[in-house]
């Protein structure tokens, strides 16, 4: 093998070299907003099967999800929602051929970022 010098060279790719995107940004946000709405899966399933099983145990888990926590995680899941939806349409538009040059994936980008706030908050009024 190569008398290679492992020490003096730096590990690549690392966040050092590189800059934030917003194709990274809104990847890494798919990932998160998708676990998120996992978690309140899990939540609603969890509240469903106590309201199945007695009533002091649908008391525990309604007041968890009742609870400020529980408000957090529904309010992030409201916005996990309208960002995958958003994040969907802007798919459709890629596996349409278009789009796909680099100012417009981030015009879009940032318009499934800004635009799932702004759904969000208008839900919450709303509602």
């Amino acid at each position: 093998m190569a008398d290679v010098n492992r020490g003096n060279r730096p590990l690549s790719p690392h966040l050092q070299i590189y800059r934030w995107q917003v194709p990274m940004l809104t990847s890494i946000l798919t990932r998160i907003s998708g676990n998120a709405l996992v978690v309140a899966a899990l939540l609603i399933v969890w509240w469903l099967l106590a309201a199945a099983t007695s009533e002091s145990y649908f008391a525990v888990a309604d007041a968890v999800l009742r609870s400020w926590l529980g408000k957090l995680v529904f309010l992030g899941s409201i916005w996990a929602i309208w960002y995958h939806f958003l994040a969907g349409l802007r798919h459709l538009y890629y596996d349409s051929g278009r789009g796909l040059d680099i100012p417009t994936a981030e015009k879009l980008g940032w318009g499934c970022i800004i635009g799932s706030v702004v759904l969000t908050l208008l839900t919450v009024i709303i509602l």
